[in-house]
C-alpha cells in the first residue's frame, strides 16, 4: 500500500523538508560546515528530534549542547546561507511529490513548513515544485511553530478549506501532533521513503 489521499479529503498539505523534500543530507552537511567552524561535532540526531521547529530552536539547541558562543542569530544566518548554497544537492522525495503532481489542478495544495520563508522558496524552486502549491506558510508566517497546530490551521485558511477536510503528509513527530491538534487527516511518509543512509533512528 503506498501513499494515498483520504477519500474526503478536499485539500492537501505538505510539509517540505523530509516530505517533498530529501533535505536531510544537505542539512547535515551544513551543520556539519557550522561545527567545523566552532569545533564540534554535529549529532544527526538532533534533526530527528527537532524536525519541523525552525532554525532558530536549532541554533539555541547548539549553543547549549555544544557551548557555542555565537548568537543564535548568526548560527541561522551562516546555516541559512550555507543550505541555501547547497540547494542544487537537493532531490524530490518520488512517492510524495507523486501525489502532488497526480492531484495538481483537482485538489488545493498547501506547503506548511518550519523553514523560513526564502528556505522554502529556495527548495521549492531546486526541485521544481512552486507552481504545485496554492499557499506557503512558513516559520515567518505564525507565531506558534509545530506542534501547536498554527502551521496547518493557516494553510486550510488560505486554501478556503475547513480544517477537517485536509490531509497533512509529514515525516516529524512535531508536525503529526500539530496535524493531530488542527483535526486534519494524517498520513505519516515514513514508513513509505527509503531515507537511504540518513534513516531516521
Amino acid at each position: 500500500m503506498g501513499i494515498t489521499v483520504h477519500p474526503e479529503a478536499k485539500a492537501l498539505i505538505f510539509d517540505l523538508d523530509g516530505t517533498l523534500s530529501d533535505s536531510l543530507p544537505v542539512h547535515i552537511k551544513t551543520w556539519n560546515m557550522i561545527g567545523e567552524k566552532y569545533g564540534f561535532d554535529f549529532d544527526p540526531q538532533i534533526i530527528y528530534e527537532m524536525t519541523g521547529m525552525p532554525t532558530i530552536e536549532f541554533a539555541r539547541r547548539i549553543n547549549r549542547q555544544y557551548n557555542v558562543s555565537e548568537s543564535p542569530e548568526n548560527l541561522v544566518k551562516m546555516k541559512q546561507q550555507l543550505f541555501w548554497d547547497h540547494a542544487d544537492l537537493l532531490i524530490p522525495v518520488a512517492k510524495v511529490t507523486a501525489i502532488v503532481k497526480k492531484y495538481h489542478g483537482k485538489l488545493p495544495m498547501a506547503v506548511g513548513t518550519g523553514a523560513s520563508r526564502k528556505s522554502a522558496e529556495v527548495q521549492l524552486n531546486a526541485l521544481g515544485l512552486t507552481e504545485y502549491f496554492d499557499a506557503i506558510v512558513s516559520a515567518d508566517d505564525v507565531t506558534q511553530h509545530k506542534p501547536e497546530p498554527e502551521t496547518f490551521l493557516e494553510c486550510a485558511r488560505l486554501m478556503g478549506v475547513e480544517p477537517q477536510y485536509c490531509q497533512v503528509f509529514e515525516d516529524g513527530d512535531l508536525g503529526i501532533i500539530a496535524a493531530e491538534k488542527a483535526g486534519m487527516f494524517i498520513t505519516d511518509v515514513r514508513p513509505h521513503i527509503n531515507y537511504g543512509e540518513w534513516a531516521h533512528s
